[in-house]
């Protein structure tokens, strides 16, 4: 029988321990951050009726779904993101789990998308929402939550981005176009990636707006200066329209609150010119950009849907939220060369060799006083050469190597070597834990 060629398909990717490591480290420090807020665990199928997720990101994200009938012969969909299997959630659930409800939720997604530097196929995000109320307070929290976040997850510089679809809806609704806001706001989004010239034309072939109508909503888009210009900007362009009206007043109490919850100033920044592409969002929206990478994207985005949930039931369910995408994140980790990504492929810092002649039982009785001490604590299989055990401790990433041959063991002593300092000592066997303990201590960075 011809042997199978060993390959993924592409936009799809392995994780050896040297990026599952970090990439664990991420989402725990995600879910952390997430508790602490008051966020709950939640999670959804991967595969859901098409119905349930089609026509709600809007005709091109439904272009990526995923879809296909099983063998029950049912139209069936792998989920494209995890907002909108949280919203069917939330109108089959929330009468019972009641309202407010915050959630955290962490898993794979999957889109047919063309793939580029840190965008899979399938793609692991890293949800945060609150539903169940259009409270300010909820957007507000959305950035201190993503502040705290990326604080945590030690990237240098970062920038929140926000806006408000209620600006926009307003600006557009001021000229007269507010019956084409999809086409109209799928082409600003992609102000960045292509251009003014490319976007007006954009509008004007798929909104059947005016080259000038197209200018003005540019024209809000571009508005440079601080955040309050930047406001007043809006104020004087949408004429006291009573929708951008609310968008800015939201938005203010938003920059204050972030300043009272103690972001750094200058880290939120309002941009004009952020619409998300999906059609779903109708509030506050929010990018966050690394300083040192701003090409990779935003790598945590999300925003306000007070409409979603109303898909599936006739309860009101507005939500509000963002997810953290984990692969564009590693992505921008291995281009940093973040210290979290120091090609470990352990989990335990010590290594218990098996000294040749010395007792497997003496061996296992060690590693396990240590395991019982909360010492992360792996046993090398067999009593192979010491040089041949301390080559497989440092390739792997082992801080401490343990062992001890029969005239130590005798004599009750055990070896500690600290392999990056190549320093090694010997304790009494009373004070093995205390003295891994002190030395783990030591090489923490």
């Amino acid at each position: 029988m011809p042997l199978i060629e060993p390959r993924t398909l592409k936009g799809f990717r392995d994780y050896a321990p040297a990026l599952m490591i970090p990439r664990e480290r991420v989402l725990q420090t995600a879910r952390a951050v997430y508790r602490s807020f008051g966020f709950a665990p939640m999670d959804t199928p991967a595969l859901e009726y098409a119905e349930v997720l089609l026509g709600k990101g809007g005709e091109e994200s439904d272009k990526l779904v995923y879809r296909f009938r099983d063998h029950g012969d049912r139209d069936v969909a792998l989920r494209f993101d995890l907002t909108v299997p949280f919203a069917r959630f939330a109108a089959q659930y929330v009468p019972q789990l009641g309202t407010p409800f915050k959630r955290y939720a962490m898993g794979p997604v999957w889109r047919g998308e063309n793939t580029a530097a840190g965008r899979y196929r399938e793609f692991a995000q890293c949800d945060f929402d609150t539903i169940g109320t259009t409270a300010n307070a909820a957007d507000a929290e959305v950035v201190l939550v993503v502040n705290a976040l990326f604080e945590a997850l030690e990237l240098g510089d970062f920038t929140i981005r926000v806006n408000n679809r209620l600006v926009l809806n307003g600006l557009l609704e001021s000229l007269g176009v507010l019956d084409k806001p999809v086409p109209l706001l799928r082409a600003l989004d992609k102000l960045l990636k292509m251009g003014r010239d490319k976007v007006v034309e954009e509008m004007q072939r798929e909104a059947g707006v005016t080259a000038e109508q197209a200018a003005r909503v540019l024209t809000l888009a571009e508005a440079e200066g601080s955040n309050a210009d930047k406001l007043t900007r809006v104020e004087s362009l949408c004429g006291g329209n009573p929708k951008a009206a609310e968008g800015v007043a939201r938005l203010r109490e938003l920059l204050a609150v972030a300043a009272a919850g103690g972001v750094p100033d200058g880290r939120v920044r309002l941009d004009l010119s952020i619409a998300r592409g999906l059609d779903y969002y109708t509030g506050t929206i929010y990018e966050t950009f690394l300083t040192a990478l701003p090409g990779i994207g935003s790598v945590c985005s999300g925003g306000r849907y007070d409409n979603l949930a109303g898909l599936y039931t006739k309860q009101v369910l507005p939500g509000v939220g963002a997810s953290l995408g984990v692969d564009r994140l590693l992505t921008a980790m291995e281009e940093l060369k973040h210290p979290w990504l120091a090609g470990l492929t352990t989990t335990a810092p010590v290594l218990v060799l098996q000294f040749p002649g010395a007792s497997l039982v003496e061996c296992v009785t060690l590693a396990t006083e240590l395991r019982r001490a909360n010492v992360g604590c792996e046993l090398y299989p067999d009593g192979a050469k010491l040089g041949k055990q301390f080559q497989y401790a440092e390739k792997r990433g082992h801080t401490l190597a343990v062992f001890a041959g029969p005239e130590e063991l005798s004599a009750g002593v055990v070896k500690v070597k600290n392999l990056a300092a190549r320093t090694e000592v010997g304790v009494p066997r009373g004070e093995l834990v205390a003295t891994v303990t002190a030395e783990l201590a030591r090489a923490k960075p």
